[in-house]
């Protein structure tokens, strides 16, 4: 254990000791291949519990927000040791298993023109490149998988290889309407990512680095000891950050651009074909998807594992970016419970002429900041105001243009 490390909190250098505990535990010539298994392992299987409690999570938020129960009546068997008022005090929090067992025991029913090569690895390789991603997140200070220089690049990179997947999940499936939603489902995502990857552009252009880490560490900062200089309280920042949420969503496929899915127009998409558990295993990359996101949202706006203030560093940094990360993921229930569904030509035209021009705006906004890093005094208001007017007036100009030409809405609701 390295000197820096041993410095640290014991609950801050815990995981660390225990994965290293484990590894002693192996022959000498097979410690090397125990501590990259372990590691692979936790993150399988932590975020794979993390998606399974935030989908009994968002059933519950949606059904509080629409005035109904959640699931709460999935619990330990009747045939369990546990006492009668033991086995009802857990709300529901046990059916994710239940539905990954009826998953399980469904039957998968591939069409006979299919191609069954493909079929079957579609739904496979979308998951294995969303768990991917989770490879350059530092969840905590010492805590991330692997340490790249250039992990932004190859983050995108793994993200947008889950394009292919869906291709190969409608073409093979030799189903029209697969077929024609698989190709709405890419035009969503390739026009999306442009944004999304502008929104990341000038945290790289600030920090001068690829690195999730470094990029981390430049936030711990923080003024008169309370206020912290996480990107997002910057006027670049929160421009980008807002950018970033709104192509994470789409990424995602998450209300109100879940257009892929959309039962009453494709039946079920580039899912019409599948059922049980590849039909589950596409839903499952989508939260993987959407907590990658988010966690890379935390990472680069919200300081990562930085805590608030310094005199909160008593909490392990592990813990602070599990509660940001919490936090991310409900704001998306919220917006699902929220907004409406958007129409496709509404859905492009949002990111074409006005997502893209901002974010592009908002590279050269970011630039401005770090070339006038040294104002001080009176000039840094002064900078602080251009900044903010590079933010306010594009938006307000491309959002009076983004509707010119299309008639307002008129709603009418029965009597």
């Amino acid at each position: 254990m390295s000197a820096v490390l041993a410095s640290e909190p014991f609950l801050e250098r815990a995981p660390l000791e225990l994965r290293d505990a484990v590894v002693q535990l192996l022959p000498a010539p097979a410690q090397w291949l125990g501590h990259h298994l372990i590691t692979i392992l936790a993150v399988v299987l932590g975020f794979s519990l993390f998606f399974a409690f935030t989908t009994v999570a968002e059933r519950k938020l949606l059904g509080r927000l629409q005035n109904r129960l959640g699931p709460n009546r999935a619990g330990v068997p009747k045939f369990s040791i546990l006492p009668f008022h033991l086995r009802h005090k857990l709300f529901g929090l046990s059916q994710p298993f239940a539905d990954a067992i009826k998953a399980l025991t469904k039957e998968d029913i591939v069409p006979a023109a299919a191609d069954k090569l493909l079929h079957f690895l579609a739904p496979v390789v979308v998951v294995a490149f969303s768990l991917m991603t989770f490879a350059v997140l530092p969840v905590g200070r010492h805590l991330v998988p692997v340490e790249l220089d250039a992990a932004l690049l190859y983050f995108f990179a793994a993200g947008c290889a889950s394009e292919l997947a869906l291709f190969m999940a409608g073409w093979s499936s030799r189903n029209k309407y697969s077929l024609l939603a698989a190709m709405r489902a890419l035009a969503q995502l390739i026009s999306y990512e442009l944004p999304l990857i502008l929104s990341v552009v000038p945290i790289v252009l600030v920090t001068g680095t690829l690195s999730t880490v470094a990029i981390v560490q430049s936030q711990g900062v923080w003024s008169f000891g309370l206020l912290p200089h996480w990107f997002v309280f910057t006027p670049w920042g929160f421009a980008g950050f807002i950018i970033f949420l709104i192509a994470t969503l789409a990424e995602t496929n998450r209300s109100p651009f879940d257009l892929p899915e959309a039962e009453s127009e494709l039946v079920a998409g580039h899912l019409t074909e599948y059922s049980g558990f590849k039909y589950a295993l596409f839903f499952m990359a989508e939260y993987f998807g959407m907590t990658a996101l988010s966690g890379l949202g935390v990472t680069l706006f919200l300081g990562g594992w930085q805590a608030p203030a310094p005199f909160l560093e008593f909490i392990p940094s592990y813990l602070w970016f599990m509660g940001k990360l919490v936090g991310m993921l409900v704001f998306f229930i919220w917006i699902r419970g929220t907004l409406l569904r958007l129409r496709i030509d509404q859905l492009t035209r949002l990111s074409w002429q006005f997502l893209v021009p901002l974010a592009l705006l908002n590279v050269g906004n970011a630039a401005f900041w770090s070339l006038t890093a040294h104002w001080s005094g009176p000039l840094n208001l002064v900078r602080w105001a251009i900044a903010l007017a590079l933010v306010v007036t594009p938006f307000l100009l491309l959002g009076r243009t983004l509707s010119a030409g299309f008639a307002p809405r008129t709603y009418r609701y029965a009597s």
